[in-house]
């Protein structure tokens, strides 16, 4: 059974703005999906018709083998959400509402090892929410999500207003979610997050989905090739790298060799190449960063042509 699955799942909001169109995507069940795009990009509205919160135009989704629209009360009694700002009751502490979600799940969830594990300590746990900072209501929500073992998480923006402590947890407690065999599907502008827990990735632009798999895939689908450059003693006269199957540009900068490659498994013989005719002293191996993959599929060629990170390797 699949997790999450959409058939020409379609929204319109008046005659001019076409928000989601013709959306056909399918959410395998206990895998993390990462759903990316930049704003209005209509991911807040294909989540929103998931939970029945907006109805489509046209087309049909399922949650949990359940229809979206016909059967929404028990996909709800099977996930849990947080969703982007989420809000919370100023004048109830923060164990109160855990204990207000345990209750209406008909859980046995005990609210304060919730409340530790996301983060909150019993001071902050018995503290009024209103008066929370902005990461400690996500966290808050965050642990309402988790209430009930629940078989699908769905997150929107999970990470906002956390810090990078906060952050680290968070995709921690995502992984072992994943673990236990919850499927996980979120929506961030955090990229590094994406990459860190992600089994797959959809991208979408301007109401459609502009392609979805592991991001080994999508950077083989874009043919960005891979960069390596090599650290020498001295560059000999003879280097003749550009004679490598594979290399396709070859740059040099004092004792400095870079050379751009068809595809990541080519550095392998530029480095045995190089290390034949000179002494390599270091390396760094570069290969299409995620952010790059997002924005050659979502068309900002600006922010494509940035350099990825290095990872930098001993030879």
């Amino acid at each position: 059974m699949t997790a999450i699955q959409t058939t020409a799942l379609t929204k319109r909001f008046g005659e001019d703005v076409l928000a989601v169109d013709d959306l056909r995507l399918t959410v395998a069940t206990g895998e993390v999906f990462g759903f990316l795009g930049p704003n209005g990009a209509g991911k807040s509205t294909t989540i929103n018709m998931l939970l029945d919160f907006v109805r489509p135009s046209s087309g049909s989704a399922t949650v949990l083998g359940y229809d979206a629209q016909a059967e929404a009360d028990s996909i709800r009694r099977r996930i849990g959400v947080l969703p982007e700002g989420a809000s919370v009751y100023d004048r109830l502490t923060g164990r109160e509402h855990l204990e207000w979600v345990v209750d209406t799940k008909g859980s046995d969830d005990d609210p304060d090892a919730i409340l530790e594990r996301v983060g909150l300590t019993s001071e902050e746990a018995a503290r009024p929410a209103g008066g929370y900072s902005k990461g400690m209501t996500q966290r808050l929500g965050f642990g309402m999500a988790l209430v009930g073992d629940p078989d699908l998480l769905i997150l929107d923006e999970p990470s906002s207003g956390l810090d990078p402590t906060g952050m680290q947890e968070m995709r921690e407690i995502i992984a072992e979610e994943a673990d236990r065999g919850t499927t996980v599907f979120f929506s961030s502008h955090i990229l590094g997050e994406v990459e860190a827990v992600c089994d797959r990735i959809g991208i979408m632009n301007g109401g459609r989905l502009v392609t979805t798999g592991t991001i080994d895939e999508l950077r083989a689908g874009l043919d960005l090739g891979a960069t390596i450059t090599l650290e020498v003693d001295a560059v000999p006269d003879d280097l003749g790298l550009e004679s490598v199957a594979g290399v396709r540009t070859v740059a040099i900068d004092g004792t400095r060799i870079t050379a751009t490659c068809a595809d990541p498994t080519v550095k392998i013989a530029v480095t045995e190449h190089v290390s034949r005719r000179a002494d390599v002293v270091d390396i760094v191996s570069e290969d299409a960063s995620l952010e790059q993959l997002f924005n050659s599929y979502t068309g900002d060629e600006r922010a494509a042509a940035e350099e990825p990170a290095a990872v930098e390797v001993q030879p």
